[in-house]
């Protein structure tokens, strides 16, 4: 990857375009407006914004699956009135086609442009193989893990041989370690010297992916989405999290997505619930399981055998191994998964002193829990609706993102009996014992 052009001639071309939606009341909506841009050939652009910032709508004009209400959209010169061949498209949500192997649904684009057999196995193999999914061509989606998917739609990408691949938040359904993997592989990919791509137009709303990849990140602005600015990124590869610089630039795309500076950890004046970690997407019945599988095994186990004990594959195992991690109760170290003193206390304990012990380390160590336990005790009523909640959530996650990390936040202070739910009424609540009191 690099910063400057390679050429004169950009690969894409974006000038003034405008998009309109019929409104619900009979208006119209305009999602896009004014937005100008180059992609220039091997450059990596993210596309930053919070939701209703119309970056998946630009992406899809740059693919030629819309038409603009205005402006153009040029590929290498040329107008873009239909689909654009030199693009390719990854989804968040794998789209695979169930009852295909991996090599059918890396072979379908080939299909669709008419592509004869032979070569097209050819092909699907080389890219299969360039994925790392080599050996497992004749497997269904059911087989694979998130990840392994999502790398069955970079080989699908990839076989077309696109001048441009378009990403749209293409790691946001998988779990943060599988995803920081993945991440990784795209900028191998990118720099293999088989590798037919060398450009992307990425969608993400995360600042720190956004720094990790591209090269510029242009930021949008919402209602309508507009470019409000364009930052280089001039980073080596591979970048460091905890680098200054890397560290600067996040600040520099947060305040120009948000109008303000982040700070390094909540303080006072900072939204407690926007500075909470993300949640791991795990139950407690997973969790409970892990942590009795580990106990019976003498309290470490390498990662791969648990899995293989609780059927699980790695990648899947992931988030459950997290919530571990995060309350508290096990640690890793060498690929191995070590029970804590509070793991193993909490292991085997009955089921009432387990809620105790569970809600004292969600308390101790999940901001998000611990901060809606004090909102709703400090509240009159002691009920909290959850669109406020999740209006709060959004500052530094899409919407999606915040549902997630609220789902899991519910559950769990559910399970501890911190707070109830209902589901009726999208309202959280103290339990009634506690609202009696208040009363």
């Amino acid at each position: 990857m690099n910063t400057t052009p390679v050429n004169t001639t950009p690969v894409i071309s974006v000038r003034g375009l405008r998009k309109d939606f019929p409104g619900p009341s009979g208006g119209v909506l305009t999602v896009l407006d004014d937005v100008t841009f180059d992609l220039y050939e091997g450059q990596v652009v993210a596309l930053l914004g919070k939701s209703g910032s119309g970056k998946s709508t630009l992406l899809r004009h740059v693919a030629g699956l819309l038409a603009p209400s205005g402006g153009t959209v040029h590929y290498r010169g040329e107008p873009v009135t239909g689909p654009n061949r030199g693009t390719a498209m990854l989804f968040q949500s794998f789209a695979l086609m169930p009852w295909l192997t991996v090599q059918q649904n890396v072979e379908l684009g080939l299909q669709a442009r008419g592509v004869h057999a032979v070569e097209r196995r050819g092909r699907a193999l080389r890219a299969i193989d360039m994925v790392g999914l080599d050996g497992f061509e004749n497997a269904y989606p059911k087989e694979l893990s998130g990840g392994m998917r999502q790398r069955v739609g970079f080989a699908r990408a990839l076989v077309v041989e696109p001048d441009v691949l378009l990403m749209d938040e293409p790691f946001s359904a998988l779990d943060v370690l599988t995803a920081q993997t993945l991440r990784n592989e795209l900028l191998e990919l990118l720099a293999h010297p088989d590798s037919p791509t060398r450009t992307v137009l990425l969608v993400t709303h995360s600042i720190e992916e956004a720094v990790q990849l591209a090269d510029r990140i242009l930021v949008l602005d919402t209602h309508p989405g507009r470019i409000k600015a364009d930052l280089r990124v001039a980073l080596p590869q591979p970048r460091d999290r905890r680098d200054d610089g890397f560290q600067a630039l996040v600040e520099d795309a947060y305040e120009a997505l948000t109008g303000q500076r982040t700070a390094p950890a909540a303080g006072p004046g900072q939204d407690p619930l926007r500075a909470a970690e993300p949640l791991p997407t795990a139950t407690v019945e997973a969790l409970t399981g892990l942590l009795e599988v580990l106990d019976t095994r003498g309290g470490a186990v390498e990662l791969a055998a648990l899995a293989d004990a609780l059927a699980y594959e790695v990648d899947d195992l992931m988030p459950v191994v997290e919530a571990a991690q995060l309350l508290g109760y096990a640690r890793v170290a060498d690929n191995r998964l070590y029970l804590t003193v509070t793991g193993r206390g909490f292991a085997r304990a009955d089921i009432l002193p387990r809620k105790h012990l569970f809600a004292a380390a969600a308390l101790a160590n999940v901001p998000l829990i611990a901060t809606i336990r004090t909102l709703l005790l400090a509240s009159d009523s002691g009920r909290l609706r959850e669109p406020y909640l999740i209006g709060r959530l959004c500052g530094n996650a899409s919407e999606r993102a915040a549902h997630r990390q609220l789902a899991t936040a519910v559950t769990w202070g559910r399970y501890a009996e911190l707070y109830e739910y209902d589901a009726d009424d999208r309202v959280l609540l103290l339990p009634a014992e506690h609202r009696r009191h208040a009363a």
